[in-house]
């Protein structure tokens, strides 16, 4: 027997064709001998019509409580509609919203995006075994919390993905399923590029990334609960079966999701190129790259400017990298001269929360300029930043910086 967190997003459940479909799928996978743990969104476009509802009407006028009361109204709909239909397909079921006593997912007093109190809600997902021990199938409200005073709290955009994640992490659940209206992960916008193919996995690293650029597949932020220990997929509800195989999400591997601070052990080198107007030679990167890839020197960092281009290489594969970029230099019109910089220390600071953090880059550079530590190069991903210094400060530089994430 397995225990699935099954979420089902807005538009899987968008009309009554549809969420027949979803709760039959549900009921298949009880048959089985399964037990099955619901989550929903709000009916497809019913959250964004009660806001043009309120703009229309209210506008500014609506506190904070009183749209988050609104707007519950969406999944309060839903797991009724939901947990109705599995009954009548012959399954007992129980709606859970954040009036009922078993309602799990608590939240602090913030009720528009409210921060999710983890360890309460971890304990009170444990009351979900009763009721599944009895063979009922619980269907759960996505996207609302409760707030210390009983208070309806929502969790934002994304917030029904969170809401699966964290009871799969809490029940230590075998899968966590997210369904959708896509088959998978594409490789890329089938919209755009017909050729676009299903990917069979993906991580969670690439999945947030992905999704920060705009993939709406999976929204960024649900991603940190997503349990390492725990299966995930994502697969299209047109098939009306929880089995179909979708895209699964690897990860995250250890310490991937983690706050970490690293200092690269051995030096890094710096080589410059420059040339006037270097960047509008097509191929130009491409040419320097490859050349230190066939001589098997790896690339830590490259920055491109408009005569300039930056290359960070680690300092005992310098020499060679400076003399076989030399000789692409004198081959070349467009460029006129490099230069071998002095060592210098690499500093890397990894953080899911980076991309909600405003501020963070003046976070981390303050306490540096404050200690008059120089920064040769900076640059960022959505859940990295990178820092290069100079060699003798670096051990004081990681000291400094690592405080920023604690």
């Amino acid at each position: 027997m397995e225990l699935i967190i099954a979420k089902f997003g807005g538009t899987s459940i968008g009309n009554g064709k549809k969420i027949r479909k979803a709760a039959q799928s549900v009921v298949n996978e009880y048959m089985k001998g399964n037990k099955v743990v619901v989550v929903v969104s709000a009916i497809n476009k019913t959250t964004d019509n009660l806001i043009k509802i309120v703009e229309d009407s209210v506008d500014s006028n609506v506190t904070d409580k009183q749209m988050a009361e609104i707007l519950s109204m969406g999944e309060m709909t839903s797991v009724r509609v939901m947990s109705s239909v599995i009954e009548s397909l012959g399954v007992k079921s129980e709606y859970i919203d954040p009036y009922s006593d078993e309602w799990p997912l608590l939240t602090d007093n913030k009720v528009i995006e409210a921060r999710i109190d983890f360890k309460a809600s971890e304990l009170m997902s444990k009351e979900l075994n009763r009721i599944l021990d009895q063979g009922i199938i619980p269907v759960v409200c996505g996207f609302l919390g409760k707030g210390p005073d009983g208070e309806i709290t929502t969790l934002g955009r994304g917030g029904s993905d969170i809401t699966a994640f964290l009871l799969g992490h809490s029940l230590n659940a075998d899968e966590v399923i997210i369904v959708t209206d896509v088959d998978g992960v594409m490789s890329t916008d089938p919209n755009k590029i017909q050729k676009a193919k299903k990917l069979d996995k993906i991580s969670v690293e690439e999945m947030r990334d992905l999704a920060t650029h705009g993939a709406q597949v999976l929204h960024p932020h649900a991603l940190r609960y997503k349990d390492p220990l725990i299966n995930a997929k994502i697969i299209s509800h047109e098939y009306g079966d929880l089995s179909n195989t979708g895209t699964t999400i690897v990860g995250p591997y250890e310490g991937e999701m983690m706050k970490t601070t690293m200092l690269y052990p051995e030096p890094i080198s710096v080589v410059a190129i420059v040339g006037d107007g270097m960047l509008k030679k097509p191929g130009l990167l491409s040419k320097i790259t490859t050349i230190l890839a066939k001589n098997d020197i790896n690339i830590f960092g490259i920055s491109a400017g408009q005569n300039s281009v930056t290359i960070f290489i680690n300092k005992k594969n310098s020499d060679e990298a400076y003399h076989l970029l030399h000789d692409m230099v004198i081959d070349s019109e467009e460029l006129s001269s490099l230069s071998l910089g002095k060592e210098i220390a690499m500093l890397t600071l990894v953080s899911p929360d980076f991309i909600e953090t405003p501020g963070i880059i003046s976070d981390i550079t303050v306490p540096l300029r404050e200690n008059n530590i120089n920064i040769v190069e900076i640059s960022s991903s959505q859940t990295a930043v990178v820092i290069f210094v100079e060699w003798a400060d670096g051990e004081k530089a990681f000291e400094l910086v690592k405080d920023v994430l604690e």
